[in-house]
């Protein structure tokens, strides 16, 4: 899971690079359909099924297409705003995730949660600042793609299939590349990537593809309750990388915006496995 959290970070960092330049469209097609390449070919080697009749099963239908639009936003909010709130905002989808168990799965959520959830969203009011003048209204693009992906996790509890690690990825970065194309209205056009940029995205691809079939791969093979707080770790990646590479300066609000989010969603996580 740590490994995964950083390979997602460094995607995210090449992202941002790359967004100085080239349109988000042109960024999100080539990273969804390399990726996809790569899971293709991994699945030939393998002899991994690529088309499956649980592909046809609703919840893994609802998660593909829920991981084409959070792509499709999480990366436009890259793109127009600081790395860092980008994802300090991504982290509350688990605890939108507490929320829609209790909606649609009938699971039974206590007060301690619901309070925890509470304050979880009161550290994202803290992040977005709505109201003051530093607020950024893209930021809410990264709002929309954490709900997207709230609701691709709760999906995938719902799955009960057979289809392999290989093959879902595969689908997964074919949806990114698909949302590229819905968004090519809303952006410029294409460009011939410099040397550095096609650098860039050869990294991306790599870091992205290690990361999504290591979360896959951990989700599947580990104690969900266990591994799933190290979600968090990928806000330290992110932090890191962007202080450092794009000498972004988070303040105070954000950073206390972003501990408040982690604090609450670890909090989720403990209470729910000793409610187990």
């Amino acid at each position: 899971m740590i490994l995964s959290m950083a390979g997602f970070a460094l995607e995210d960092l090449f992202i941002k690079l790359l967004s100085s330049s080239l349109p988000v469209s042109q960024i999100l097609i080539t990273l969804g359909f390399s990726g996809a390449a790569v899971f293709l070919i991994t699945a030939l080697l393998t002899r991994a099924p690529i088309l499956h009749k649980d592909l046809l099963n609703k919840p893994l239908i609802i998660r593909t297409f829920c991981e084409l639009f959070a792509a499709l936003f999480f990366v436009s909010a890259i793109a127009l705003t600081p790395l860092s709130s980008a994802t300090s905002i991504l982290m509350a989808a688990p605890l939108m995730v507490t929320i829609g168990a209790a909606v649609f799965f009938g699971e039974k959520v206590g007060w301690r949660r619901w309070t925890a959830v509470i304050v979880g969203f009161c550290g994202v009011l803290l992040i977005l600042r709505p109201g003051f003048d530093s607020f950024m209204p893209a930021s809410l693009l990264a709002v929309i793609s954490t709900l997207f992906l709230a609701v691709r996790d709760l999906a995938t509890r719902a799955m009960r299939l057979e289809v392999s690690t290989t093959t879902v990825s595969m689908y997964a970065f074919f949806a990114c590349g698909i949302s590229g194309f819905i968004a090519m209205p809303f952006y410029s056009a294409m460009v011939i990537p410099s040397s550095i940029e096609i650098m860039y995205f050869a990294s991306g691809t790599l870091v992205g593809v290690l990361g999504y079939y290591a979360v896959v791969l951990a989700t599947r093979k580990g104690d969900v309750s266990v591994i799933s707080p190290f979600r968090y770790s990928r806000l330290v990646f992110a932090m890191l990388l962007a202080i450092i590479i794009l000498s972004e300066r988070p303040d105070i609000l954000t950073l206390s915006g972003a501990v408040i989010i982690v604090l609450s969603g670890v909090y989720t996580f403990v209470r729910e496995s000793r409610l187990r």
